[in-house]
């Protein structure tokens, strides 16, 4: 049974983007959000096993998508990665502190971010 990853990103080449970085890996069902409030409708229909979610985004940003996944029983321990243009020390510690597993600054290479996929889903 393929791994389910839920991809959270507003913009659409960044989402495609990743879509490919891990179409590539082998086989994982891949479900996108273009905002927090589309992730959050999205995440009681399916066991997701990973999380992935950009900061800036419109109506629910990823930070509070984080907080909401953390505090549920259902998601407290599904790996999240945030993937962020904001890169500076005090925004990965936020992201960090509120229970993202990762932090990864964009542009990211391909390989860093299928590294921390193998690391969360093996």
């Amino acid at each position: 049974m393929p791994k389910k990853i839920l991809i959270a990103e507003d913009s659409s080449t960044m989402r495609a983007l990743i879509v490919s970085s891990i179409a590539v890996m082998g086989d994982y069902q891949i479900f996108e959000a273009a905002n927090g409030f589309e992730a959050l409708r999205l995440l009681p229909r399916e066991k997701v096993d990973l999380v992935i979610t950009d900061i800036n985004m419109p109506d629910i940003n990823g930070l509070e998508l984080v907080s909401f996944v953390r505090s549920n029983p259902n998601y407290q321990s599904t790996p999240l990665i945030i993937i962020s243009t904001e890169g500076s020390q005090r925004d990965r510690e936020k992201g960090l502190k509120l229970g993202a597993n990762a932090y990864l600054v964009k542009p990211f290479e391909p390989d860093e971010l299928q590294a921390l996929i193998r690391q969360y889903l093996g």
